[in-house]
């Protein structure tokens, strides 16, 4: 109960906050200063952790000055702000822009890692966190467009600097996509759609390996082979499930 409650006042607090926040606000009109003079009133305040105050001056540079001397840089700012606030629909767009239009800038390998990192963020849910609710049944539209923005730096920039800590997060994204197959597997196999669990089970084996959701695949597609009378496909997913998990209680019973 006192979890409950914990979470509860936690709610709470979100919620309040995220109310006030929708509150409306005055637009600080930006001064007419130089590119440079502007740029460094948005440093300013990107070195201060206030992305919400840099946006605006950013933006303005960008769209007075887009040809000027700190516009690829003024448009970096601006991407990794984004991601800074949550700004998933900005950022994403951003991104796309600074690609399509500098496809051969020294930063690429960068904007396509915060490319991910952005799509990565909005798959988070902070509600579903504080709440404790299993999350492996969300949408991984995100998670999948974030894994195909990491793959990228690992195989086009091979020696960047983001390309370890890509490859580390698509270990971690395979694994969720690998969850939410698994969660769909399950769901299938409690309704009696053996043949849509079956299938479900079988991609996690063929675009997952090797994966901790793999074992799991198995014993379901061998489960739902058997309530459809598939005997080939049975004998040849428990081969697969001897051969890789050898303790598993469905090998000893063969």
């Amino acid at each position: 109960m006192q979890k409950l409650a914990l979470k509860t006042i936690l709610l709470t607090v979100v919620i309040g906050v995220a109310g006030c926040s929708s509150a409306p606000k005055e637009v600080e009109k930006i001064p007419d200063k130089s590119a440079q003079a502007l740029y460094m009133d948005a440093k300013s305040a990107l070195d201060n952790g206030l992305y919400q105050k840099a946006i605006p001056i950013l933006s303005a540079i960008d769209s007075r000055y887009p040809f000027g001397a700190v516009s690829h840089q003024v448009q970096l700012d601006l991407i990794y702000s984004y991601y800074k606030t949550g700004d998933t629909a900005q950022g994403v767009a951003l991104v796309d822009r600074f690609l399509r239009l500098n496809p051969g800038h020294q930063n690429v390998d960068y904007v396509h890692y915060m490319r991910g990192l952005i799509n990565l963020s909005e798959e988070e849910n902070l509600f579903q966190e504080l709440a404790g609710i299993n999350r492996s049944d969300r949408d991984p539209t995100h998670a999948r467009e974030a894994f195909k923005d990491f793959k990228t730096v690992l195989t086009k920039y091979p020696d960047s600097k983001y390309a370890a800590d890509s490859r580390a997060r698509m270990i971690a994204i395979k694994s969720r996509l690998a969850d939410y197959e698994l969660a769909a597997a399950r769901f299938f196999m409690e309704r009696q759609a053996y043949a849509a669990a079956a299938n479900r089970g079988r991609y996690i084996v063929e675009f997952y390996s090797p994966s901790a959701q793999v074992e799991d695949a198995l014993e379901i597609m061998i489960e739902c082979y058997q309530k459809l009378g598939l005997d080939d496909l049975e004998r040849n997913a428990k081969q697969v499930l001897a051969l890789n998990f050898p303790d598993n209680a469905l090998v000893s019973s063969m």
